[in-house]
């Protein structure tokens, strides 16, 4: 049975709905997205977090579409293009605004599905987060076992819960390791190839609404990076764990590729600007 994995990557889309940060026009929310000082601390947030896992996936068979819109300001949209030259797994989708942020979405993504792949897995993937080196791989080959709930609606989400959570300070970074139930990384939602949807049309703290759903917490599979350009900024639902004596540099290294004495300086050369968040880092 063919899987395809399938993830979709917004990096400061322009766009009408889909934002928890309101703005009054289209006008206002691109100078918000577009501020140089933001894109800057974005683009590192994507660099050092959320790309050395991508581009070390032990399974790499899958493909990532790097959403954004046709006037991102340079260097970002010529280094967004780099990337699909040095990653064969990244596509470009150039989107110009659209009130309805799920039909945009849909757009960049729908020219991607292979409609000879049996199931596809959709993921989202924030450009401040981080997927384990061996994500691709496990939500791949655990499917065998799903399969049989998969076929009973043709939908199904499987949730690696277990993750670390890092928080920008003044002072640099904090780590603790934490059970976020269906948070928007590390989530897979399994559909058929002629589906209408992405995993963006199901939200994910409250995927379970729309079908069946597996959880799977034995190893860290996920970063959730709290900074002050989230759009929201909130946890999730969920607990912490026990991490006595846990070598987090060692961690993050090993299962994402991240050099967190490098998060740090920039943690604290960043500061903490951006939009309020009423529930950051709750």
């Amino acid at each position: 049975m063919r899987v395809q994995m399938l993830g979709l990557c917004r990096f400061s889309y322009l766009g009408g709905r889909g934002f928890q940060v309101t703005h009054t026009s289209i006008e206002e929310r691109r100078a918000f997205l577009y501020d140089a000082e933001r894109l800057a601390r974005r683009w590192f947030w994507f660099e050092n977090i959320t790309l050395p896992s991508l581009l070390a996936q032990t399974d790499p068979d899958f493909t990532l579409v790097l959403m954004t819109g046709p006037d991102l300001p340079e260097p970002y949209l010529s280094r967004l293009r780099e990337l699909t030259e040095i990653a064969p797994q990244f596509r470009l989708a150039l989107i110009p605004p659209m009130e309805m942020h799920l039909a945009a979405c849909l757009a960049a993504i729908r020219p991607h599905v292979e409609a000879d792949a049996d199931v596809v897995g959709h993921f989202r993937q924030d450009d401040d987060d981080a997927v384990a080196i061996d994500y691709i791989a496990h939500a791949r080959g655990d499917f065998a076992a799903m399969r049989p709930l998969w076929q009973l609606g043709r939908k199904l989400s499987c949730d690696y819960s277990r993750g670390l959570v890092l928080k920008a300070t003044q002072r640099g970074i904090e780590v603790q390791q934490r059970v976020i139930h269906n948070a928007s990384v590390g989530l897979t939602a399994y559909l058929p190839p002629d589906a209408p949807q992405t995993a963006i049309h199901f939200p994910h703290f409250k995927i379970g609404l729309s079908m069946p759903g597996v959880t799977m917490c034995d190893k860290v599979m996920f970063v959730r990076f709290l900074n002050h350009d989230n759009d929201s900024g909130a946890i999730g639902a969920g607990y912490p764990l026990p991490d006595q004596d846990a070598q987090w540099h060692k961690v993050l290294a090993e299962r994402f590729r991240i050099d967190l004495s490098s998060l740090d300086d920039a943690a604290r050369a960043f500061g903490l600007p951006g939009a309020a968040r009423p529930r950051w880092g709750q």
